[in-house]
């Protein structure tokens, strides 16, 4: 059967709805930093402490035997973009040897079309001519 809709919700979920209000804490609408930015920077330190460090960069057990420890999740997912990163270095570098020597190449082309196109210009004459046809 259909219903006829209600106009106003019944009285408990008015009051459910003014206790779950008045029980939320506010929502912070700016952010804070808790860490001296100035501090960290002026002494060489990241900004972020947890972005390396010993207890980011080095494992978190070892063997007593002696074994080495595997890579921990984060370790390897810092490996892997210093990886990419080192791998780009290259690659960009290798372009921009390719562009220099791709350059001087051109630049000396150039340079021998000039002048080739003065040599054919200049033509011995009087007695060079004569001791060039012999």
């Amino acid at each position: 059967m259909w219903r006829k809709p209600l106009l106003q919700p019944p009285i408990s979920y008015v009051v459910a709805a003014r206790f779950i209000n008045s029980v939320r804490k506010p929502v912070p609408k700016t952010l804070s930093f808790h860490l001296n930015q100035r501090w960290r920077k002026e002494r060489g330190l990241p900004l972020n402490p947890n972005s390396e460090g010993v207890l980011t960069d080095a494992p978190d057990y070892s063997f007593l035997d002696g074994r080495p420890t595997p890579y921990g999740i984060g370790q390897m997912k810092r490996i892997v973009k210093q990886q990419q990163i080192a791998e780009q270095i290259h690659n960009l570098t290798a372009e921009i040897d390719f562009a220099v020597e791709r350059h001087e190449e051109l630049t000396r082309k150039e340079s021998e079309r000039r002048q080739q196109i003065l040599d054919s210009k200049l033509k011995p004459k009087g007695i060079e001519l004569l001791k060039k046809k012999k």
